[in-house]
């Protein structure tokens, strides 16, 4: 058997970031499991992307791989720009709302999520500390009394041979909203269905994207224009949050049909939409895992925690889940002999839990006022909205305080997401 000191489940770009945060701050030999493999770029961008906020952005030049992405390709934002499609509230955001904040060119980053976990991956694999466990799934979990047994299943075919069981003292479950290391643990879970189905596709916008995030309010949920990254500025990532029988209308259109409804719907405050992409679909639900420590298994990212994706935030507070359990882990073994590493401190891992579960909670809570002031349709209420809208459009140190959070400012980061590091 191969002996880690942690094995991370999901080589997505939580559970990447994880390894490779561990291996910056300490020695620990670390195994990643996932059978997904990485695949090349093409010239077209890929549908799915992500709203990288400076504090993930951080996260990632600490880790050595930001200026890959950058190489690669990637779209900054300046300014936001946010309005109700049945009222008159309308709230814009830009770089002047942060007043004197030093160093910062960018609101965020648009990224297709192929462009991050390729330079995660390729950055993992150049490290010898790091073992991949790519070409079969995993079968079990058993906890020992001061280790875990992870076996492997049975191949398809003998092409790739048997695959040794491995053993770890620390199990991560970064494997996403289906976890099948959530479902081994059998942590009980808080589920509410939104109601929504989120539509994902590409886009050209005639009048460009002008380094805008745009995002309306219908009656049915939130359409947000994200700018992609080709030269001529006039590509969006679009993410349409709707009701499931409004999903359902709009996925059976035809393109120039659906192209049109995107039009109408952004007030043509883009120019003339045209569809550039397949669109895809798929429901949206709120989870939050009742224990993000279970034993000698640590669950973060989606595994823990799903969000609306109206303000973009699901991966940033992923890739904070990976800082903050990097930094946990970091503090256990600098302070213990090397040869005498124990992760499973109920002190360290438990307020590990309590704080990530605390800020997972407070997003779902924001996340869930949001929809709900936006989904009341009564006239009283949508005048109200407007109103609100609009008087918090011309409080800056309201607006600034908003704009911070935006960027993963929070009273309290882990190290990699705070600050430079040599």
């Amino acid at each position: 058997m191969q002996k880690f000191d942690v094995l991370i489940v999901g080589a997505g770009m939580v559970g990447l970031t994880l390894a490779l945060a561990l291996r910056k701050t300490t020695d620990l030999k670390i195994a990643i499991a996932d059978t997904l493999p990485v695949s090349e770029l093409t010239s077209e961008p890929e549908v799915r992307v992500s709203a990288i906020n400076v504090a993930s952005q951080t996260i990632l030049e600490n880790l050595d791989v930001w200026a890959d992405i950058e190489s690669t390709r990637l779209q900054p934002y300046q300014n936001m720009h946010v309005w109700d499609k049945e009222g008159l509230g309308k709230l814009a955001f830009s770089l002047d709302d942060l007043g004197s904040f030093p160093r910062q060119e960018s609101l965020g980053w648009i990224i297709e999520n192929k462009v991050i976990r390729n330079a995660l991956w390729h950055k993992a694999q150049a490290d010898e500390g790091i073992s991949f466990f790519t070409d079969h799934k995993l079968a079990s979990i058993a906890e020992g009394d001061s280790e875990s047994f992870i076996s492997f299943e049975a191949p398809l075919n003998d092409n790739n041979g048997t695959q040794t069981p491995l053993i770890a003292k620390l199990v991560v479950g970064a494997d996403g909203a289906n976890s099948w290391v959530r479902q081994q643990i059998a942590t009980p879970m808080i589920t509410r269905d939104y109601d929504h189905h989120a539509i994902v596709a590409t886009v050209k916008c005639s009048q460009g994207h002008n380094n805008t995030a745009w995002q309306v309010f219908l009656p049915t949920g939130p359409l947000a224009f994200l700018p992609l990254y080709p030269a001529s500025e006039d590509t969006c990532s679009i993410v349409y949050s709707t009701s499931p029988a409004e999903a359902q209308r709009l996925i059976a259109l035809n393109n120039i049909d659906f192209a049109k409804e995107l039009t109408a719907a952004s007030d043509g405050k883009l120019g003339t939409i045209e569809l550039m992409s397949e669109r895809f679909t798929h429901p949206l639900t709120m989870r939050l895992a009742q224990d993000f420590v279970k034993g000698r298994v640590v669950l973060i990212g989606d595994a823990a925690h799903t969000i609306h994706p109206l303000a973009g935030q699901g991966v940033n507070l992923g890739l904070l889940d990976a800082a903050a359990l990097a930094e946990s882990l970091t503090s256990l073994t600098s302070s213990q002999n090397t040869k005498e590493k124990n992760f499973t401190s109920s002190t360290v891992l438990k307020a590990f839990s309590r704080a990530r579960k605390s800020e997972a909670t407070e997003m779902i809570a924001a996340m869930e006022a949001i929809k709900q002031t936006f989904g009341v349709q009564q006239p009283g209420i949508k005048l109200l909205r407007g109103i609100g809208l609009s008087l918090l459009d011309n409080i800056k140190p309201a607006k600034k305080i908003l704009v911070e959070k935006a960027l993963g400012l929070t009273s309290y980061l882990p190290e990699l997401a705070s600050k430079q590091r040599n």
